[in-house]
């Protein structure tokens, strides 16, 4: 099911495929909210801009996310002065909490309607055993200076233990927002391409070229890689540095009072708390449940973790939409931003927003636009893309190395005579035979589906998703629909199919 956000969009508005092979100042590989705000910024300033994307604008994370613009990422300062000193953690504090008046500052320099609205954002928690915690992050906060509060009264239906409250925050609409700054950058001269998909970019000429797999290619002298997950491997070397997390969320309707503000709470499991617009009435979402991208998942363990939660405090409640999104996440927990890699001339990327997108891909387009136009950004040194720091989160490390080792298979097969009984219908399952991996898949009807169950992207042994009926990769977060074809990066080929 398309999200609240899809839904209040017409994607009827069509962007055509590149039809021919084109030159321009910038290119962005990405049309999600860091790529068009980086076109919005940059048309602005007076630069030729091209958008490719691989499917519809905001299709992906954009326009699956809760839409959350705020600095409250959790419970993170204490993190950040214990790791990086109390300078570095005011630094970011202070151009998150920037970021939100820069968006509200767009939205009335640009008269968007997307549903933007101030709102205190909290993060609480249930457990007395976690006061603790909560104490510490106020303390880091008291250090910056920063003005929260702690409280144990909110407006959830349920009591918590502590709240952290932040007020001032922000959310919208994210798909209304970005819409009305591709507005802005056709009006610009910029122009925006969609299914159309870059599989590779190199130097030719002293130009960064993209080449599409139309045959056309985009020439340009800066080219943008906001395609969430980086697709190049070497040099750069992201597939080492992150992964990507699969949260759910479900949009419902209540006679019920409804909550004000948003909240997340502390620790697993995760619900994530907002209210937004729909058809001129207050709804609400409820998220979480978030893993790991590739581990084999059911509904039991995704939206019905997410509708037990919902239904114990609003047993009335009408569930009027529910999707779900990936996220990258770096291993050092904070993006990367800015050079893609100091071997390549004049090539940026912003990626590894951890679940903050909206307000850290904000951010990001100021840094990396600034570097494009020669500006010196005071916050560039907080996500520097091309650091190589001793990795903190060493669990994490240790994790993508097993997924990775133990999931390389690359041998070719074929498929003999098997018994499928054993698959349900609808459904999906990685089989042996002789020796080798083949991913069958069963329809309604009983027609089997046959592909090889090797993510494209790094040969890493994929998953199936009862969710979504898709095959998942455990090592960097591709996923591919039943019958082979691509979804999400950083993998951009389809699956191979099999017959018997």
């Amino acid at each position: 099911m398309d999200s609240l956000w899809k839904n209040s969009i017409n994607f009827d508005k069509k962007f055509s495929k590149l039809d021919k092979s084109l030159d321009c100042d910038v290119c962005i590989v990405g049309g999600g909210i860091f790529g068009v705000s980086c076109a919005y910024y940059l048309s602005k300033a007076g630069l030729k801009v091209i958008v490719l994307e691989k499917d519809r604008l905001g299709s992906k994370t954009t326009g699956n996310t809760t839409a959350k613009i705020t600095s409250q990422h959790g419970l993170f300062y204490d993190y950040l002065i214990n790791s990086f000193g109390l300078q570095f953690a005011n630094d970011y504090l202070h151009v998150n909490n920037n970021a939100i008046y820069e968006i509200k500052n767009i939205v009335d320099l640009e008269n968007i309607d997307c549903d933007f609205e101030f709102k205190d954002s909290f993060v609480y928690t249930t457990s007395e055993s976690d006061l603790d915690a909560f104490t510490a992050e106020k303390e880091a906060l008291d250090a910056l200076k920063f003005d929260c509060e702690l409280t144990s009264s909110t407006s959830l239906p349920f009591e918590v233990a502590c709240a952290l409250k932040f007020s001032n925050q922000a959310q919208f609409n994210p798909l209304k927002y970005l819409y009305s700054l591709c507005d802005v950058v056709l009006k610009n001269r910029g122009d925006i391409f969609c299914d159309t998909c870059v599989f590779d970019f190199k130097k030719q000429d002293n130009l960064n070229v993209a080449f599409c797999e139309n045959g056309y290619t985009v020439r340009s002298k800066y080219l943008i890689i906001g395609s969430g997950y980086p697709f190049k491997n070497v040099p750069g070397f992201y597939f080492s540095k992150m992964y990507q997390s699969t949260s759910y969320v479900i949009a419902f309707e209540t006679d019920k009072p409804l909550f004000d503000g948003y909240y997340i709470n502390n620790a697993p499991p995760i619900f994530s708390y907002r209210t937004a617009l729909y058809n001129g009435k207050r709804i609400a979402l409820i998220g979480g449940a978030d893993h790991k991208t590739g581990k084999e998942v059911s509904y039991s363990s995704t939206y019905s973790v997410l509708e037990n939660e919902l239904f114990k405090y609003y047993p009335d409640a009408n569930i009027l939409f529910r999707w779900n999104t990936e996220d990258c996440i770096s291993l050092d927990k904070l993006p990367y931003v800015g050079y893609y890699s100091n071997l390549l001339e004049n090539v940026f990327v912003a990626t590894g927003f951890k679940k903050w997108g909206m307000t850290l891909s904000n951010v990001s387009a100021n840094i990396v636009c600034d570097m494009i136009l020669g500006k010196k950004n005071e916050y560039s040194h907080l996500f520097d893309s091309t650091r190589i720091n001793p990795i903190k989160n060493i669990d994490e490390v240790k994790n993508m190395a097993v997924d990775t080792t133990f999931s390389l298979i690359i041998d070719k097969l074929k498929i003999k005579d098997f018994d499928f009984s054993s698959i349900p219908e609808d459904s999906g399952k990685v089989i042996d035979i002789d020796g080798k991996k083949v991913g069958v898949y069963k329809d309604k009807n009983s027609n089997l589906q046959f592909v090889n169950p090797i993510c494209t992207h790094l040969g890493c042994l994929l998953s199936w998703n009862d969710v979504d009926k898709t095959w998942d990769c455990p090592c960097h977060g591709s996923r591919f629909d039943y019958n082979g074809k691509n979804l999400y990066g950083p993998a951009f080929k389809n699956l191979e199919k099999f017959e018997l």
